[in-house]
C-alpha cells in the first residue's frame, strides 16, 4: 500500500506538470504523513543532509566549468581540430562533429551543453558543405549524448553519490564505452557517406592539423588534468571538479580571452541558475529515497524479485525496460535519483557490479536524451538548428537502432565497463 501510494502520488503530480523536484518532495511528505512513523523533522534533516554529501560538491564545479567553456571559444577550437583530422574523408564533417562532441564531452560533463556548443557551429558548417540540415542535426543530437558517458559526467557523480559508488571508478569505466560509441557512430557515418555520396573536403595538410591542435591545446589539456589528476592520485573527483572550474575560467579569460572581466558575473549567474535547479531536484530526491528506505520498500521489492528467481540476465532486461521508459518521461538526473535506490540493492543481491550497473544506467539515460517527450537534446537541437521539434525527432530516430544495440553490448559484456577500473584501480 505504501509503495503504491508513493509511486502513484509521484506519477499523478508529474502528470499534472508539477516540477519534478516539487513532485518528489510532495509525494515524500504525503507518504510519510499518512503511512510513516517518522516526523516531518526527519525529512527536514534529510533535506539538509543532501547539501552535505561531499561527492555532490563536484556538480556545481563541473557545471561552472562547462558554462565557461561553452561561453568561450573552446568548443570552436576543438571543432576546428576535429574537422581538420576527419574533414578530408567522405562524410568527414559529420565524423568531425562526432569527434568534436566526444572532445567537448570530456571537458563539460553535460549532453545539452555539448549539443549547444558543437551544434551551433557544425550544423551550419555541414549545411553549407552540402549536407541536409536534418541529417546534420540528427548527427549532433545523438553524438551530444556522449556528454554524460565520457568522463567527467554529472550523471555519474549523482549516481556515485546516491549509491556510494566510487566516482573515480565510474569515470574511468566510461572511457572505453565512450570511445566505442564514438567509433561506432563515425563508422556508420562513413558507410552512409559512401552510399549516399556525401560531401568531402580537400585533404587537410599536417600543418593545418598541427595548427588547429595547437590552438585547441589548452582545452585538450583540461582532459589530461582532470583524468590524470584523479588517477594519478593528485586529487579526488570532487577536487578535480574545482580544478576544472578554475582552469576553465583562466583559459577563457586569460589565455583565449574570449570572455572579458565584465562578462564573468554573467557566466557565474548562468552557472548558479543551473546548479540551483539541479541541486533542488537532488535534495528532494534524497527525501524520496529516505521514505523508500524507512518504509522498507527496496527490501520488499528485493524479496519479490528474489522470490521470482530471475537470473541476472533477465533482471538486466527488466532494468533496461524500466530505465528506457523512465528516460522518456524525466531528465537523467531525476531518473537516477528516483530509481537507483530501488535498483541498486537488487543488483547487488544478484552479484552485478555497481560500476557496471552505473554505466548501464548512464547509457539508458543517453537514449532518454534523444527520445520524446522529454528528450532534452531534442529541444536544444531544435533551437540550435531552427528545425521544428518534429523534424528533429524524425532526424534522430534512425540513430536509436545504434544506441539500442550499444546498450545491449554494454549490458551483457561487463568487461567493456570494468576492464579499465580493474586494471588501474585494482578493483
Amino acid at each position: 500500500m505504501t509503495v503504491t501510494f508513493l509511486i502513484g502520488a509521484l506519477l499523478v503530480f508529474l502528470a499534472m506538470r508539477v516540477p519534478v523536484a516539487i513532485s518528489l518532495g510532495l509525494a515524500s511528505v504525503l507518504t510519510l504523513l499518512l503511512f510513516g512513523d517518522q516526523s516531518l523533522l526527519s525529512l527536514a534533516q534529510r533535506f539538509n543532509h543532501a547539501t552535505e554529501v561531499y561527492p555532490l560538491l563536484a556538480v556545481p564545479f563541473f557545471i561552472l566549468a562547462g558554462t565557461f567553456l561553452t561561453s568561450g571559444g573552446v568548443a570552436r577550437r576543438l571543432i576546428a581540430f576535429a574537422t581538420a583530422i576527419t574533414g578530408w574523408i567522405r562524410g568527414g564533417l559529420a565524423m568531425g562533429s562526432v569527434l568534436a562532441c566526444m572532445l567537448f564531452a570530456a571537458v563539460s560533463g553535460s549532453s545539452p551543453a555539448t549539443v549547444v556548443a558543437v551544434g551551433s557551429i557544425t550544423i551550419a558548417g555541414m549545411v553549407s558543405a552540402g549536407y541536409s540540415r536534418a541529417y546534420a542535426t540528427g548527427v549532433v543530437t545523438n553524438a551530444g549524448t556522449l556528454g554524460i558517458l565520457i568522463p567527467p559526467s554529472i550523471v555519474m557523480v549523482v549516481y556515485g553519490a546516491i549509491t556510494e559508488t566510487s566516482v573515480g571508478a565510474l569515470f574511468i569505466a566510461g572511457v572505453i564505452p565512450g570511445l566505442l560509441l564514438t567509433t561506432a557512430m563515425m563508422t556508420v557515418i562513413y558507410f552512409l557517406a559512401r552510399r549516399d555520396n556525401l560531401p568531402k573536403r580537400d585533404a587537410t595538410s599536417w600543418r593545418e592539423v598541427v595548427r588547429t591542435g595547437r590552438e585547441a591545446f589548452w582545452g585538450l589539456l583540461l582532459i589530461a588534468i582532470v583524468l590524470g589528476g584523479i588517477y594519478g592520485g593528485v586529487f579526488t573527483p570532487t577536487e578535480a571538479a574545482a580544478v576544472s572550474a578554475v582552469y576553465a575560467l583562466l583559459i577563457a579569460v586569460l589565455v583565449y580571452r574570449d570572455i572579458g572581466p565584465r562578462e564573468i558575473p554573467d557566466v557565474l549567474v548562468r552557472g548558479a541558475r543551473v546548479t540551483t535547479m539541479l541541486m533542488f531536484i537532488v535534495a528532494n530526491a534524497y527525501l524520496f529515497a529516505f521514505v523508500l528506505t524507512t518504509e522498507q520498500i527496496p527490501q520488499e521489492i528485493s524479496q519479490a524479485v528474489l522470490a521470482a528467481e530471475l537470473p541476472p540476465w533477465a533482471f538486466l532486461i527488466l532494468v533496461n525496460v524500466i530505465l528506457l521508459v523512465a528516460g522518456n518521461l524525466m531528465d537523467p538526473t531525476s531518473v537516477v535519483l528516483i530509481l537507483a535506490p530501488i535498483i541498486f540493492p537488487l543488483a547487488m543481491n544478484l552479484g552485478i557490479d555497481p560500476v557496471h550497473l552505473g554505466i548501464i544506467m548512464v547509457v539508458n539515460m543517453e537514449i532518454g536524451m534523444v527520445t520524446p517527450p522529454v528528450g532534452l537534446n531534442l529541444f536544444v537541437a531544435s533551437g540550435v538548428s531552427n528545425l521544428s521539434l518534429t523534424q528533429v525527432i524524425r532526424a534522430s530516430l534512425p540513430w536509436l537502432v545504434l544506441l539500442l544495440g550499444f546498450l545491449v553490448v554494454v549490458t551483457y559484456i561487463p568487461a567493456i565497463s570494468l576492464f579499465l577500473p580493474e586494471l588501474m584501480l585494482n578493483r
